[in-house]
């Protein structure tokens, strides 16, 4: 294995440090998994066990998605829901991810994360909440297949305890025993969770949504993060039906349930966050609660948008999410953070969003929505981890800035890509599994699944 990376001769570097410094003809060497120098034109480049020229690229840290389900590649674009909003949504799409095992966990985690290596995207969480009966080391699974592609992961053990005959919206076959829910959680915990600097693999605990998991469970998931120092995750005021399951059901708001079951802290990043009005934006803010805004998401199941320059200027963290690929389709990050940009400046106008900010939350507010301070910027002491896209590609001519074509041109798929100091994507290719066979496969198990009447047919 490689000990050491030298990049040189970046034509554009961008750095997402606290002064968004960006270099020209520029160099970044890498030792151990970490960025050890920077800059540009030094009397001297350092020796490296390889060298990789950068004449040509624009190179940002590696982009950190910060919300996926992943095991929804295996129902895009599924017909029968198309055109629904949320809930109506879910119900759909429940009795089919009934029918998931190891097998099309792993296989669609492979094809979600290879998806997201060929964005630029070096970092991913994911909420994996639903375990079918008989099945249940499905988290396990991701994680073989983060370890084989080569991704920095943080997959959260996500739960359903209340099930369609307690008033909750899932099926009972999908939803587990709180006291289950708790020993797995712990389990993969001591099995998995590294806290070190530079981590690969970090567990966070995420009950899936107040219409899916009772406040004991909530409770008794926040004692456990706290008693084990790791993360919380759920999805919080996606939609005004969610809003008002909450009134009907608890008398009381999410985000007032939120902190009665004691996840309005630091520790906590949300999935969406659309419908928090005024006084909610400050209260998350001065708790420094965590953001991950999901806007194809949104715009695809017509949910609304967060209010993210609200939510920034009053301290959250503010990271970017592709959600599941049944609900957006695509793992793509880099058009992810395009989506974004575009979405606030319809909304707010031109200058309420530069393209400089969007990177920041695609990179430096991702690694602060995960609690890690050793990814999302290119600087001495943090981890190896850059994408590197190539300026003679077609969509990207005739572009005066290079900073501003990767958002403002139609998203491309990265060049090179390095996590922890591998090369993992080189020339366009992934070069730590071979794609198409598990691609295959994949289709496959999505036609297992939809049905044949509801998947592309091969012959």
């Amino acid at each position: 294995m490689l000990r050491s990376l030298l990049i040189r001769d970046i034509h554009t570097l961008v750095l997402m440090d606290p002064a968004n410094t960006v270099l020209r003809h520029a160099y970044l060497y890498i030792e151990d998994g970490e960025i050890r120098q920077v800059g540009t034109r030094p009397a001297k480049l350092p020796r490296a066990d390889r060298t990789i020229s950068g004449r040509y690229a624009v190179a940002v840290p590696g982009l950190v998605n910060t919300h996926h389900h992943l095991f929804q590649t295996l129902t895009r674009a599924c017909p029968a829901a198309a055109d629904a909003e949320l809930f109506d949504w879910l119900r759909t799409l429940y009795p089919l991810w009934a029918r998931l095992d190891e097998e099309s966990v792993h296989v669609a985690a492979l094809a979600g994360m290879a998806e997201l290596l060929l964005s630029g995207c070096t970092t991913t969480t994911d909420h994996h909440y639903l375990f079918p009966r008989g099945h249940s080391r499905l988290i396990d699974a991701e994680i073989e297949a983060a370890r084989r592609i080569g991704i920095r992961f943080h997959p959260t053990r996500g739960s359903m305890s209340v099930g369609k005959s307690k008033g909750g919206l899932p099926p009972d076959s999908v939803v587990q025993s709180e006291s289950r829910i708790l020993a797995d959680c712990e389990r993969l915990i001591r099995q998995y969770h590294d806290p070190a600097p530079g981590s690969m693999l970090r567990i966070a605990l995420a009950p899936c949504s107040p219409f899916s998991v009772s406040p004991e469970l909530m409770r008794a998931t926040a004692a456990l993060a706290g008693r084990y120092n790791v993360r919380l995750h759920t999805h919080l005021a996606e939609t005004r039906d969610e809003e008002a399951y909450c009134l009907n059901r608890f008398g009381k708001r999410p985000l007032d349930l939120l902190e009665d079951v004691g996840w309005l802290n630091a520790n906590t990043w949300l999935a969406h966050g659309i419908w928090f009005n005024r006084r909610e934006v400050a209260r998350l803010g001065r708790a420094g609660v965590g953001i991950a805004h999901c806007p194809t998401s949104n715009m695809r199941l017509g949910s609304g948008s967060a209010p993210v320059l609200a939510l920034r200027r009053a301290g959250c963290p503010v990271g970017l999410g592709v959600d599941g690929s049944a609900s957006n389709d695509s793992s793509h990050m880099l058009a992810e953070a395009r989506q974004a940009l575009l979405m606030h400046r319809l909304i707010h106008g031109a200058a309420a969003l530069n393209v400089a900010d969007t990177l920041r939350m695609a990179t430096v507010g991702g690694a602060r929505c995960l609690g890690r301070d050793d990814i999302g910027s290119l600087e001495a002491g943090k981890r190896g981890d850059v994408a590197l896209f190539d300026l003679r590609d077609v969509g990207y001519s005739g572009a005066g800035d290079a900073v501003s074509a990767l958002l403002l041109c139609a998203p491309t798929r990265v060049s090179t890509l390095v996590v922890e100091g591998r090369v993992v994507v080189e020339d366009g290719e992934l070069k730590t599994i071979s794609l198409d066979p598990v691609l295959a496969r994949h289709r496959r198990l999505a036609a297992r699944m939809q049905g044949p009447s509801n998947t592309m047919d091969w012959k």
